[in-house]
């Protein structure tokens, strides 16, 4: 699993100083933050380019006016396009008023995330 680790120390300190309580999982070939058990945002390397990508959960609401931003792209892993979901390049989040405009805006929708199905797991 590939993933900027510089990135994801630049994430985990923004999340702290916003007192946000999140968990981390490797997912989706690169780590994902959990913000109540809901998948907030998260990053990984392009293959094709070999750069660090976010992946930003903005909701359907935001996604239009986050795919006129500079750096940003609708975000496909499978030929499919996830709406709601944006990928943002490096140059988009470089600047870290810039990463915490990413981050505030995937926080804020994350209230209104849907969580996933838990798998249900057989008793013993």
């Amino acid at each position: 699993m590939a993933y900027d680790e510089f990135l994801a120390d630049r994430t985990r300190q923004l999340l702290k100083e916003k007192s946000v309580s999140y968990v981390e999982k490797k997912m989706m070939g690169g780590l994902c933050f959990m913000v109540d058990d809901k998948m907030c945002f998260g990053m990984h390397i392009d293959k094709n380019t070999n750069s660090s990508l976010l992946m930003a959960r903005v909701g359907v609401d935001n996604y239009e006016k986050a795919l006129k931003k500079e750096h940003c792209s609708e975000m496909n892993f499978t030929g499919r396009i996830m709406k709601g979901f944006v990928f943002v390049t490096e140059d988009g989040f470089d600047l870290d008023n810039d990463l915490n405009y990413w981050i505030q805006l995937c926080l804020d929708f994350n209230p209104l995330a849907k969580s996933s199905k838990k798998k249900a797991t057989k008793k013993k």
